[in-house]
């Protein structure tokens, strides 16, 4: 497991990667820690942080269901630690199909961008048939960039995410901390809404992921508050975990055809 110290001096964070398209970059800085280290957070964190109102009080679920090519570009670059890459998901919450979102994250050492792009479940069925060309019509952009990694790199779905998270948030600045638990991954099929789907665990027992997010830097008093064991980060990514899990379900490639 690749880690180091998380906080070097100096604290601010480094430039924001230059862009041509206005995209806004934020740092995000990922840890395994323990049940027990999170418990002593949640004590910390209360008095700055707040739990995130639009989730409840016991967080919500997220699935995601992650897409590579026939290269498993997105899975290589990450496990190589390529400093520059991106990958594609499509996410629901709480087994709802209220909300069905295209995101494409990408990401420039700690910094990242997400952008996301709504899609109907109907659309999402035509894209599980393998049929892309609505994407073309779309008038998001996002959706016709997904057209054309579809279409001349064969993106193809790779591995169904679940896990459940609980969010706190700064209201006075832009620093979001969640605690990722139960991270699993799907096996026997893309059913996003399948309520059923077998799923396997990924992490460690007693352990879940902790994701810190901040735009500029991460005030003081926060980096303060992290206890001792929490101060080495590590790049964990829960794709990477869910692809590792599931690769004796796809053969040596792991890719859909």
């Amino acid at each position: 497991m690749k880690s180091e110290t998380i906080f070097p001096a100096p604290v601010h964070a480094k430039t924001q990667p230059r862009t041509r398209t206005g995209e806004r970059y934020r740092h995000e800085l990922k840890y395994r820690i323990s049940y027990g280290e999170k418990a002593v957070l949640e004590l910390r964190l209360a008095p700055l942080l707040q739990r995130d109102a639009h989730a409840g009080p016991g967080g919500y679920l997220i699935r995601s269901l992650y897409f590579d090519d026939c290269w498993n570009s997105a899975y290589a670059e990450k496990d190589a630690g390529i400093l520059a890459r991106k990958k594609y998901r499509i996410r629901i919450y709480n087994g709802s199909d209220a909300v069905i979102r295209l995101e494409r994250k990408k990401k420039v050492g700690s910094w990242i961008c997400k952008e996301e792009a709504a899609l109907t479940r109907a659309e999402l069925e035509k894209l599980l048939s393998g049929d892309y060309g609505f994407l073309l019509a779309s008038p998001q952009p996002l959706c016709r960039e997904f057209y054309f990694e579809c279409v001349s790199n064969l993106l193809r779905p790779r591995v169904v995410v679940d896990y459940e998270r609980e969010p706190w948030v700064q209201k006075e600045g832009t620093v979001r901390i969640t605690f990722d638990r139960d991270v699993r991954a799907a096996v026997g099929g893309w059913d996003l809404f399948d309520p059923h789907l077998p799923t396997l665990p990924v992490l460690d027992p007693g352990t879940l992921v902790m994701e810190v997010k901040f735009t500029e830097f991460l005030p003081q008093t926060l980096r303060e508050l992290l206890p001792p064991k929490a101060q080495e980060w590590t790049a964990v990514s829960k794709y990477v975990l869910c692809c590792d899990k599931t690769a004796y379900c796809h053969g040596s490639s792991g890719w859909q055809g």
